[in-house]
């Protein structure tokens, strides 16, 4: 019980005391001129900026900032109801095709995802055949090599990732199936790095072997540059100019990472039809029923 008391009693001492402080600021602010007092909001904004000035340049000049945010560009299935450009996608796998598909796998893609998206499946059948897998045993237990299928997965260009490591200065190729979803930025921060190659600025050294790109962290990459003009030639007569080449492969990417990213859109746009047809068949329901017991009047009878 005396415990008790005597932390009641500290407790309300501090309390007087931290009033007769603040009491005691106030009234030696009061008792400054006006001048003062400017002077001193004056003082205490410049300070304030001061330190908000140092905390912005310190965090700007951190080494892990000096990598360049990619920019949020304009695509065309970036809106809450666009759709991806499918000629944009086709002309993306003809890039991956002869361009990226070198070095870059799409481990969790197959030949049949192309029928109805990218080609027809006549075509998509020759895309597939164009490549031979190895499969067996057959009759006589032995493995042999037959032509692609629907069912078959796109070829991986190394046997596995040491084979890979070896043929770039070890550095082992990322998987593309997801690398739109597994990157910040997205398709922003791919088109970016395929269109951000420059030479190194002063003071900044490359090692032998890496290339300079400021979108890249750290600023140093295996990757060579890839895509140039006219690097190839766009079956629909496309204009085949770096940007161009970019903008397809990435929007090609997208794809790949969320087929079902049209679907998911139109679904969307049903739901929200739906959702605004029973919103208002609710709220008629709710003035159908409480208009009665709102405008409900109770009278007393005298006795």
């Amino acid at each position: 019980m005396a415990t008790l008391v005597s932390r009641a009693s500290k407790q309300a001492l501090l309390r007087v005391h931290s009033s007769i402080i603040h009491q005691k600021a106030n009234l030696s602010f009061k008792n400054l001129s006006k001048g003062k007092k400017w002077a001193v909001a004056a003082i205490g904004t410049l300070t304030a900026g001061g330190v908000g000035l140092a905390v912005a340049l310190n965090t700007a000049v951190l080494a892990s900032d000096l990598t360049l945010h990619p920019p949020k560009y304009p695509w065309d299935h970036a809106g809450m109801l666009s759709t991806l450009d499918r000629a944009s996608v086709r002309r993306g796998y003809q890039v991956y095709k002869q361009v990226c598909a070198a070095c870059h796998s799409l481990e969790f893609m197959y030949y049949r995802n192309l029928v109805g998206e990218i080609m027809e499946e006549d075509e998509a059948k020759a895309e597939a055949a164009e490549i031979m897998v190895v499969d067996g045993p057959n009759d006589q237990g032995l493995m042999f090599e037959r032509p692609g299928k629907l069912s078959d997965k796109f070829p991986n260009p190394y046997p596995n990732d040491e084979a890979a490591r070896a043929a770039n200065n070890g550095a082992l190729p990322p998987d593309l199936t997801f690398i739109v979803n597994a990157r910040h930025g997205g398709e922003n921060y791919l088109f970016s790095i395929l269109t951000g190659y420059c030479d190194p600025p002063a003071g900044v050294e490359v090692r032998e072997g890496l290339h300079y790109n400021p979108y890249f962290p750290g600023g140093s990459i295996a990757m060579a540059q890839a895509l140039y003009n006219e690097i190839i030639e766009y079956d629909d007569g496309t204009p085949a100019t770096t940007s161009q080449l970019a903008k397809d492969v990435c929007t090609f990417l997208r794809w790949v990472a969320e087929p079902e990213h049209d679907t998911r859109k139109r679904m969307g746009l049903k739901a929200l039809m739906i959702f605004s047809v029973l919103l208002a068949a609710t709220y008629y329901m709710k003035r159908a029923k409480w208009s009665s017991l709102k405008t409900r009047k109770i009278a007393f009878k005298p006795r």
